[in-house]
């Protein structure tokens, strides 16, 4: 029941997703196992004017049936109960509404929305200045507390149950896996028997895209969605935006024995690494990312040849998959394992997709599966790894796998997820 270092192993005993591709843990798996796309042109606001017209989207029950387009956080918020309610209920950990452990919540930064900027504006009567939006903005709490960083948290504690203060965290790319990262800690440290770990990100609205754009982060192959994200492909020209969110529940080992849950694997290593180099570049020399994928192997007591499959991060900017590949060759040399990634299918989910791909991670050991890199038509030579091109590949002894997480600001974290003892 304790890891190398005496620390309590750490067990997942529930597992809830949400992605375009469905809502739904085993619906998304079988998705990701036939290789099928989930991006698609945007609907949810006019993009004449915009140099990316794709993305990755999640559309909630009223809007599917022509309601209004709800804000960001609404939606994270929504997407993040559902993957949680997924999560608890295959778990059976505690009674409905009082779960037994704190909640760990891997979201987007938030702003007010050109939506609520207008409304303000208008309450101004036309006054555009910061002290008139301001004025017009008071007394508008409902708006405030939509808007507040950390309320998304602050209501999903309230609506499940756990205990203290919900954790609120943003760290770009790699939030979904910071937020495991953290619950993994607090069980390891004895603070709690469980915790829940959540990723959510519904960023896909027009100020995010535009922003991306300026950056040149994301792709603009917009005459086939399905087929725009290419990570590891010599055509490779960005990332597709996306959204979505997953939910693991967490539990000391001990604690799921004991109550004769169904344990789904462990996490089993948490490994991080910053980077100052640059606001959205990696240093060119890699150490960042190196460092964070060893220290995770180290951290799940492991050599680098006990892994047997990473779930790349694998956006498909020319940079990233160049810079992984490098990270790979560093840290597991001639014979690297397979690599490939959930974004060809799902998109960059952002802040969630290191909690959505560990939660694939697991489902992948789960079942033997490795899912595929899709739209992988003409190989990059100077990527030499085996990305599982295309095609999901059946696989036997499968045992750890490593989940890569890059985000801008060189926040970087890696996990390692491990077949139950």
């Amino acid at each position: 029941m304790k890891d190398h270092l005496g620390r309590p192993l750490v067990a997942v005993t529930g597992i809830g997703i949400v992605t375009p591709l469905a809502w739904g843990r085993e619906a998304n798996w079988q998705a990701v196992q036939a290789g099928r796309s989930g991006i698609s042109r945007i609907r949810r606001f006019p993009v004449d004017k915009l140099r990316t017209t794709i993305a990755g989207t999640v559309e909630l029950p009223e809007e599917a049936a022509g309601g209004e387009i709800v804000s960001s956080p609404v939606r994270v918020e929504r997407m993040a109960a559902a993957a949680v309610e997924e999560a608890l209920a295959q778990a059976a950990l505690g009674e409905p509404g009082a779960f037994p452990g704190p909640l760990m919540v891997g979201m987007p930064p938030v702003e007010y929305e050109w939506p609520q900027r207008f409304e303000l504006a208008r309450k101004a009567k036309g006054d555009g200045s910061y002290r008139a939006a301001t004025e017009a903005a008071t007394g508008r709490r409902d708006l405030y507390e939509t808007f507040l960083f950390g309320g998304v948290g602050e209501r999903l504690a309230a609506r499940f149950g756990t205990t203290g203060a919900p954790i609120a965290l943003t760290t770009a790319c790699a939030t979904g896996a910071s937020a495991i990262q953290m619950a993994v800690e607090a069980i390891q440290r004895g603070e709690s028997d469980a915790a829940i770990a959540l990723g959510a990100d519904g960023s896909v609205q027009p100020e995010a895209v535009i922003r991306f754009s300026l950056l040149s982060a994301l792709t603009a192959r917009n005459e086939e969605p399905e087929k725009a994200s290419r990570p590891f492909e010599k055509t490779r020209d960005g990332f597709v935006m996306s959204e979505g969110a997953a939910a693991l529940v967490l539990e000391s080992l001990e604690h799921a024995r004991r109550r004769g849950a169904t344990v789904l694997g462990i996490v089993s290593g948490c490994g991080e690494r910053a980077d100052s180099f640059h606001r959205t570049r990696s240093n060119p020399d890699g150490s960042a990312i190196i460092g964070a994928m060893r220290n995770a192997i180290a951290d799940a007591g492991l050599q680098s040849s006990d892994i047997g499959y990473v779930n790349a991060h694998g956006t498909g900017t020319p940079e990233n998959d160049k810079m992984e590949t490098l990270g790979m060759r560093a840290v597991f040399g001639d014979a690297p394992p397979p690599i490939s990634s959930n974004k060809s299918m799902i998109g960059h989910t952002l802040s969630a997709a290191g909690a959505i791909e560990a939660a694939l991670s697991l489902l992948t050991i789960r079942d033997q599966v490795l899912p595929p890199t899709i739209n992988h038509n003409e190989p990059d030579p100077a990527i030499t790894l085996d990305v599982v091109p295309n095609v999901a590949r059946k696989v036997s002894g499968l045992k750890h796998v490593l989940s890569n997480s890059f985000g801008f600001g060189g926040q970087n974290v890696c996990l390692v997820v491990s077949a139950a003892p």
